[in-house]
């Protein structure tokens, strides 16, 4: 297996018929495997997941019992993976699953893959979120003392061996800003990619449902950012797992 993706799927029910189908439909290659997380939904996602997976030979489900966050959910998948290179996007269709393959195909082209790592770049967004991100991109630039910026786009693509590297990787939505920082602290070359990011298809966000998430979004980012700073300071970036 060459490449595995993580999808956390959170009451996710009615997108994941959707975006298996899409999968099949762009998955040209039998070297790819579509790791379904399935992240302690209170919905049917786990039961639409096992009866739709002998449809779709590429794909198999990761089960958390209890949800512990968008992160967890992806390193609870990533634990399950076999790929050389490994990554992650969401289940909800706003980026398109052939993104992921573009991405796929980027880091194969690249004169070294290894240390390479590949990224999407949103377009097409509200411009309320457009000049959210930007906000939250500038300050982590300077906060952290790296370019940084749409952190939380997808797909993310990356070679197993960055992955071991990883210590103590957070649990919720900080992990997309935990493996972009630590790619580029690494010296990694980052490639980014633009992707269109459209409304969701089906239900709600489970964080971005109004103006006190995004708050609440910026408290737990900072307090991460705090935090992380403070770990490279003490040392604490790199481990096996």
């Amino acid at each position: 297996m060459k490449f595995s993706i993580v999808i956390p799927c959170y009451n996710e029910e009615k997108n994941i018929p959707l975006i298996l189908e899409r999968f099949s439909a762009v998955i040209k290659r039998g070297d790819i495997e579509i790791i379904l997380v399935e992240n302690g939904s209170k919905d049917n996602s786990k039961e639409i997941i096992s009866s739709l997976l002998p449809r779709y030979p590429f794909a198999k489900m990761t089960i958390v019992n209890k949800n512990q966050g968008y992160g967890f959910g992806i390193l609870s998948g990533l634990k399950d993976s076999k790929g050389d290179f490994l990554g992650w996007t969401h289940a909800d269709m706003q980026t398109d699953p052939n993104d992921v393959i573009k991405a796929c195909e980027i880091i194969e082209k690249q004169d070294n893959p290894k240390k390479c790592y590949v990224k999407g770049r949103r377009k097409g967004r509200p411009i309320f979120d457009s000049f959210f991100t930007a906000g939250m991109s500038a300050f982590e630039s300077i906060y952290l003392q790296t370019l940084l910026y749409d952190i939380n786009a997808q797909p993310n693509i990356f070679h197993r061996e960055f992955y071991a590297s990883w210590a103590k990787p957070p649990f919720d939505f900080s992990l997309d800003l935990y493996a972009f920082y630590m790619a580029k602290q690494m010296a990694l070359s980052v490639k980014r990619f633009p992707v269109l990011f459209p409304e969701r298809v089906h239900g709600q966000s489970s964080w971005n449902d109004g103006l006190s998430a995004k708050f609440k979004f910026i408290k737990r980012t900072l307090d991460y950012s705090q935090k992380l700073k403070k770990d490279l300071k003490n040392g604490i970036h790199s481990s096996s797992n």
